[in-house]
């Protein structure tokens, strides 16, 4: 079961850090927030998506659901997961060009 994963927002997001000197500190915020949220938002859409695919997939096995209704699903699934992973990549290669920066 998926049981075992816990939502990826709260783990990386929850000490999110701003890299905007303190003077423009509240205007940061505002966008890490949002930022956070949305990210959070579609890292909790991914996990119900794979939820509901697992979900189906068992159903299917018992004889309880469509097979297209659970090709679906996995589709929808292999999608989601293919996203998140995509855009986890990203974000490590940002952080690594950040991290190369001279200061």
């Amino acid at each position: 079961m998926i049981g075992s994963i816990s939502p990826v927002g709260t783990q990386l997001l929850s000490k999110p850090t701003s890299i905007v000197p303190e003077a423009g500190a509240a205007a940061g915020a505002g966008v890490a927030s949002s930022f956070a949220a949305a990210l959070a938002d579609a890292a909790a859409q991914t996990q119900a998506t794979l939820r509901q695919a697992e979900q189906l997939s068992l159903a299917g096995l018992q004889g309880k659901a469509d097979t297209r209704e659970v090709v679906d699903a996995v589709m929808s699934a292999e999608q989601a997961l293919q996203a998140a992973v995509a855009i986890r990549d990203k974000i490590v290669t940002a952080y690594l060009e950040v991290s190369r920066m001279g200061i």
